[in-house]
């Protein structure tokens, strides 16, 4: 009894000791996990994403040919699918007679320019002796070396000369503008040649072809269907550049800055993790208040008590690739920012 009476003090004291320890312990791993998330953000609400482009033809027309299916890596520039090049090869047989058409019309018009300077000239001359001779017979018919009769016959070839004269340059001025010759250039040529460039691109456009090396996804149709121009028919999958979008409570982006490095976590692959660089963090986001009545913006009178932090897009770009584990847009993902330039060497 003695003894166990002399054992309570030491086991109160001992008692307190590991509280205190304990508390200690707590407050110092408080301490360390809030400079550890600073100095490291983390989170977990991430995902894989990358670029996606919808595939449209350019021109319409029925799918003859379909080269792909579904979840296929293609490289760039392989047909894809094909339209029904037909009507577009139509078009440009007819695209290319009418330029051999304005050609020979072309030919036919500086031709008859050519005639009709020349018969502008033939007035010229014959109206330059009409007034010389004029001229020569006006003084004579005072002293009645001629007669006033072929004064006026003189003077009315001088005026008919003038009209066919003007009659010539207004056919060479017609002819001129319409063969629509301006310096080196030629309207009427470089609209047909502009119409057969145009047919031609047209017949090429019935090959879609992939822009990028790329997967196909969401495909859903089948040779003979009728695809219209500027409506997608299925979508790529940009495999050359992928990033993470992380979101990060705004109370972590001051240790976050463009350029550092990132450790990229994903559940699909445990124990692989993927080095990454952060390219940016995102400057809006929709409010989820604050709506427009008018000119004015509408606020509401309440505040909650309880404010949670934000969180804001930071883009980080993953730096390598791996076939054997590859990165699937919309997979879960974990991000850690490490604080340093990307170009330091990696922790081990």
């Amino acid at each position: 009894m003695p003894d166990d009476a002399a054992a309570s003090p030491v086991r109160r004291i001992a008692g307190g000791l590991i509280g205190l320890a304990i508390v200690a312990g707590a407050a110092l791993a408080s301490v360390r996990v809030a400079r550890e998330s600073f100095r490291h953000p983390r989170t977990d609400d991430a995902a894989v994403r990358v670029n996606v482009v919808g595939i449209a033809p350019h021109v319409s027309g029925p799918i003859v040919a379909l080269d792909v299916v579904d979840n296929q890596e293609v490289a760039e520039g392989a047909r894809l699918f094909a339209i029904d090049p037909r009507p577009f090869a139509v078009a440009l047989e007819r695209a290319r007679a009418q330029r051999l058409l304005v050609e020979s019309e072309n030919a036919a018009l500086e031709k008859g320019i050519a005639a009709a300077g020349a018969e502008k000239r033939r007035v010229e001359a014959e109206l330059a002796y009409a007034r010389a001779h004029r001229e020569r017979l006006e003084p004579m018919v005072p002293q009645n070396y001629v007669t006033k009769d072929r004064l006026d016959e003189a003077n009315a070839k001088a005026l008919g000369a003038a009209a066919e004269l003007e009659k010539a340059r207004e056919e060479e001025e017609r002819l001129t503008r319409q063969l629509a010759q301006y310096g080196n250039r030629n309207a009427r040529v470089q609209a047909a040649e502009a119409a057969v460039a145009a047919a031609e691109l047209d017949l090429a456009y019935c090959e879609v072809r992939a822009p990028f090396p790329a997967r196909v996804t969401n495909l859903n149709i089948s040779a003979g269907q009728y695809a219209r121009a500027g409506e997608q028919v299925f979508a790529l999958v940009d495999t050359r550049r992928t990033w993470v979008l992380a979101y990060f409570r705004e109370t972590m982006l001051a240790g976050i800055r463009p350029g550092m490095a990132a450790d990229v976590f994903l559940p699909a692959y445990p124990g692989r993790h993927f080095r990454g660089t952060v390219q940016g963090i995102g400057w809006a986001l929709a409010p989820q208040d604050g709506a427009t009545v008018g000119v004015l913006p509408e606020v509401q009178p309440t505040l909650n008590w309880v404010r949670l932090a934000r969180r804001l897009p930071v883009r980080v770009r993953v730096d390598e690739t791996d076939p054997d584990h590859p990165l699937r847009m919309g997979m879960s993902a974990v991000v850690r920012v490490l604080g340093e330039p990307a170009s330091s060497p990696a922790r081990p």
